[in-house]
């Protein structure tokens, strides 16, 4: 049969909308949806008639034609941002959203996102009131400061420090402390784009109070310490503490302004994690400006949040910058609840995920590997795959702790034929993607960061993942 005649084989747009299998989408993919996909199949199969492909293999391509469209249909129907299980181990996984917030906060937002709320509203005196307003009380009493602010992320929060304590200024930072976090941040970039105008000071291992003193001038306009939380330099080393720093700071009448990124608020060495400087050390240390991220140790959404002196965070209030910066009602509906957790401090590591993940006892962990195993051999895996329990290491993420190991457990996963990278990527394509980690051609489930939730569907996925098979119905 020649081309021609096979181009003739394809069926029209009209004809396929009334298929009984593509007829099916009606009312749950948008018409334009279908349409488009129609177009796309369709075109696929002219350009493999183009390719040469011959009259045998263009008939499969028509035979499967109504299922490829509403393959194609339903996943240009479907949503870009989806939850996926994590099940790598590293608790503050940045790619996959950072740290999650729990089922409560989700009532609460949902019960203040569907209607209006008094945003920026003063319900007491009836006028325009301050979006500030609603966690500035709750922060300042956690922490201790004076007063405090929230805007997008931690780079806008230090960006807006910078550019309002010490535009055309010099600001003075040892050079042990000039960090370049994820997706390029750098302090001196920051500080450049702030307006104002780096003195390093020190050098990269050490550097001393004496350093500081000599740098300062009548052009200082503030010194600065920048928590290295995604890293750490080890050795023959020397750091000056933010309280001996307050000291030259109030001789010299200069704003301390520290950026501590992760913004831990509870000594997590008591459930045996290396010690990390709480926001209320720094403040107790004397530091007049401290910003750290919402969505990272504190366990909240995506936020940076500034605490301090109120004579300055008014006047952030007033920068220009503020308002290109400022959260939306999402944000603080999420940001005033998560706070309120750690009301309660003891309570609070239980109600936070985040915290809740890191501190798991390892007898709690090997207690849901267990079940995972159990899981996974009543969906009949067992002897189809080599499963066994393991010991291993989780990590923090989110840059922070980066040298801190946290013992765990993983169910492991190891085929005796196939390809692993294979079962990998099925597990991650899967309708509710599950990502796991493969070492030494074994898939490793990470129970510290899989919810008790999440058990059936993780094991229903390696079943699928097994079996070679891809897209599934939720």
């Amino acid at each position: 049969m020649n081309e021609i005649n096979l181009f003739k084989m394809i069926p029209k747009v009209d004809e396929l909308l009334e298929d009984e299998l593509i007829k099916s989408l009606d009312g749950k993919v948008p018409r334009k949806t279908i349409v488009d996909s129609i177009r796309l199949a369709t075109e696929n199969i002219r350009a493999a008639i183009k390719d040469g492909k011959n009259h045998d293999e263009v008939r499969a391509m028509l035979r499967e034609l109504g299922d490829t469209i509403v393959k194609m249909a339903e996943k240009k129907n479907s949503f870009q941002l989806r939850p996926v299980i994590n099940a790598t181990g590293v608790v503050i996984h940045t790619n996959l959203g950072r740290s999650p917030v729990s089922p409560e906060i989700l009532d609460h937002l949902k019960e203040v996102a569907k209607g209006y709320s008094n945003l920026e509203y003063d319900l007491e005196k009836g006028s325009r009131g301050s979006r500030y307003s609603h966690l500035e009380d709750v922060v300042a009493e956690i922490t201790g400061a004076e007063s405090a602010m929230v805007v997008n992320n931690n780079a806008a929060a230090v960006l807006l420090v910078l550019s309002t304590l010490a535009r055309g200024k010099e600001v003075i930072v040892s050079r042990g402390e000039l960090i370049e976090i994820g997706g390029a941040f750098r302090v001196p970039d920051v500080m450049a784009q702030s307006g104002a105008r780096l003195m390093e000071v020190g050098t990269t291992n050490k550097t001393h109070k004496r350093d500081y003193e000599a740098a300062i001038s009548d052009e200082t306009g503030a010194i600065m310490k920048v928590h290295t939380s995604n890293y750490r330099i080890m050795g023959f080393t020397s750091a000056v503490e933010a309280s001996d720093l307050k000291n030259v700071s109030e001789r010299n009448n200069i704003p301390l302004i520290e950026d501590l990124g992760s913004g831990v608020l509870i000594d997590l060495s008591k459930y045996g994690i290396t010690y990390e400087p709480t926001v209320m050390d720094s403040l107790k240390s004397g530091v007049d400006v401290v910003t750290f991220s919402g969505d990272k140790l504190l366990g909240g959404p995506q936020a940076g949040i500034i605490v301090g002196k109120k004579e300055y965070i008014d006047m952030m209030k007033k920068n220009p910058l503020t308002r290109a910066f400022r959260v939306d009602k999402f944000t603080i509906s999420a940001l005033e609840a998560t706070f309120r957790y750690y009301l309660d401090m003891d309570s609070s590591v239980s109600r936070i995920p985040t915290l809740r993940m890191l501190t798991y006892p390892l007898e709690v962990l090997e207690e849901k590997a267990q079940r995972l195993m159990e899981k996974l051999e009543g969906e009949g895996l067992l002897g189809r795959v080599g499963l066994t329990i393991q010991d291993d290491f989780s990590e923090v993420g989110g840059g922070s702790l980066p040298m801190e190991k946290l013992p765990t457990k993983c169910v492991v996963i190891e085929l005796e034929e196939g390809s692993t990278a294979r079962f990998e990527e099925l597990l991650r394509t899967n309708c509710i993607p599950v990502i796991a980690r493969i070492y030494k051609d074994r898939v490793y489930l990470d129970l510290r960061t899989i919810d008790d939730t999440e058990m059936d569907i993780v094991s229903k996925a390696v079943l699928r993942a097994i079996d070679g098979l891809g897209e599934c119905k939720k």
